[in-house]
């Protein structure tokens, strides 16, 4: 059975610092949502209720232009190792330009 948090607990923390590979889920009001694998150095958790993630574009700018339209976002992060896990980080998303 799942469980729910109100925070990033130490563990989630270093859990999520030792993935290679993560999702990342927006949806505008209407149409598809958009689904991505990410990976690489382009995410941070700055404490334990702030994740920032660098969006390097590949196929195009959606996921943005998604949280323009509305805020929510979802992380997901999945054990390929070791014991089972799934994490899911739920949440509102800003965007930040450069500058």
């Amino acid at each position: 059975m799942g469980q729910q948090y109100t925070e990033l607990s130490d563990k989630h923390i270093e859990f999520i610092g030792n993935q290679k590979i993560y999702f990342v889920a927006t949806a505008a009001e209407t149409g598809r949502v958009n689904l991505s694998p990410k990976g690489g150095d382009s995410l941070r958790v700055i404490n334990s209720t702030e994740i920032a993630w660098l969006n390097l574009t590949g196929s195009g700018n959606e996921s943005a232009s998604h949280v323009l339209q509305n805020s929510r976002m979802t992380l997901m992060f999945c054990a390929f190792e070791g014991k089972p896990l799934i994490l899911r980080a739920y949440g509102n998303a800003r965007v930040l330009h450069k500058g």
